[in-house]
């Protein structure tokens, strides 16, 4: 049977294990799939997708930096896109291209199962504001924890995330407020908190004060790998419960699966293979 193909537009995507937890996929379930890596120049995220699509491609993941740009790509929208205003999901059917963003469901399912951490009445801080951030806050406000703040560098960004939220999180009476990074350290401890910038990735310094952490306190790096490892280590230093986005990788790869195929993968067992995947380097 001739596979499927299905692929991770980033950049970069060297990194991404993301091939691998879709060939478990595959396996597990009988699918005809394979899923490769596409590196896509800066300037021609578009391209990049439609060059691969005209090739036969059947649907696409799409990272840093390109979840913005992906929704101008989709003639039809899921409620979570329209929501987030960013995508990480791309199904061609024929002529229109489906969108959608499986990133919230893949962090609250990690959470709350995999790191057996309920959202509900739970006070939550969201660092960043970009398309990862954006992929996440509506989930996370649909667990109904007690208060939510997000938090960016430029405040701006973080006012029209909460703004575009603001309706859902009225509707389930969830404080949601923005505040800028540099004044973090006034507003207290929380109980969980949720880094979506890519500063791990780019190595940068843990971009919140320790002020945030109280003994405990879920310390949630949507990287994984190496990338994490300074996030995790000055969580752990602190006394938190530091935990890396390797779960909501597999979670949310999951709900893509089966947006694209309509069956749903297995997720407990390939997580546990990758871990020991990753440890054993």
């Amino acid at each position: 049977m001739t596979a499927d193909r299905y692929a991770l537009v980033g950049h970069p995507v060297e990194h991404s294990k993301s091939p691998w937890i879709h060939a478990r996929f595959a396996v597990l379930t009988g699918q005809p799939v394979r899923y490769e890596k596409l590196l896509a120049p800066l300037d021609g995220f578009a391209a990049t997708v439609e060059r691969f699509r005209a090739e036969g491609g059947r649907g696409c993941n799409v990272t840093v930096p390109f979840k913005f740009e992906a929704v101008a790509l989709a003639h039809r929208l899921s409620d979570r896109v329209a929501l987030a205003g960013a995508c990480n999901t791309l199904r061609f059917d024929g002529a229109s291209v489906f969108g959608d963003n499986t990133d919230g469901v893949g962090l609250v399912r990690d959470i709350e199962s995999g790191a057996a951490r309920p959202l509900a009445g739970t006070r939550v801080l969201l660092v960043g504001a970009g398309g990862a951030a954006a992929g996440v806050l509506g989930p996370l406000l649909q667990a109904r924890p007690a208060e939510i703040v997000v938090s960016n560098r430029t405040l701006r960004k973080a006012s029209e995330l909460v703004q575009r939220h603001a309706s859902l999180a009225r509707q389930l009476k969830v404080k949601l407020a923005a505040v800028a990074l540099d004044a973090v350290a006034a507003i207290g401890e929380f109980d969980v908190v949720v880094n979506a910038t890519a500063s791990s990735l780019a190595g940068d310094a843990v971009p919140v004060p320790v002020s945030v952490l109280r003994t405990g306190t879920l310390a949630y790096d949507m990287m994984y790998g190496v990338a994490a490892e300074g996030f995790l280590a000055w969580a752990a230093r602190h006394d938190a419960d530091p935990r890396d986005g390797l779960g909501m990788l597999v979670e949310q790869a999951a709900e893509s699966f089966e947006v694209w195929r309509g069956v749903r993968p297995p997720t407990a067992p390939v997580l546990r293979d990758l871990r020991s995947l990753l440890q054993a380097g």
